[in-house]
């Protein structure tokens, strides 16, 4: 008898070969299935921004990149800073004109999970470079 046939007949074999089968198919599904580094960080923010607990906070430090931030919550201190490069497109021009007060958002199981700014949200101070000049121009109109 043909050794490739008896293999297809013996029971133990064909439960080998169908148990590699199934092991192959699940790591393959498990590697599609993982996530980028970047849609983790989204559902973070995502998530803390949608658990509606703030407080406010104080911009340290600000750039293109990272925003640095410290707020405190029941006597405890925080200082944390934000990956921002998802989200040039919520910040001005100038990101250093973000730096003072700002509202905070955190999970309430962990208060270290913090974020000032999301898709959906933003602590961050309303910057409107048109009302600013045009403050500028009345007092220097009061003033002539």
């Amino acid at each position: 008898m043909n050794w490739a046939r008896m293999a297809i007949m013996d029971p133990q074999i064909l439960l080998a070969v169908s148990a590699v089968a199934l092991a192959l198919s699940v790591v393959w599904m498990i590697r599609l299935r993982r996530i980028s580094p970047e849609e983790k960080e989204r559902r973070r923010r995502q998530m803390v921004a949608t658990n509606r607990r703030s407080v406010e906070g104080l911009i340290t430090e600000a750039s293109v990149e990272l925003i640095h931030y410290q707020y405190g919550l029941r006597g405890v201190s925080y200082f944390a800073s934000q990956d921002v490069r998802a989200l040039r497109s919520r910040l001005p021009g100038d990101p250093s004109r973000l730096i003072g007060p700002v509202s905070v958002r955190y999970e309430p199981n962990n208060p270290a999970n913090s974020i000032v700014v999301s898709e959906d949200w933003s602590g961050l101070p309303v910057l409107n470079v048109e009302s600013v000049r045009s403050e500028v121009s009345e007092e220097n109109t009061r003033c002539n």
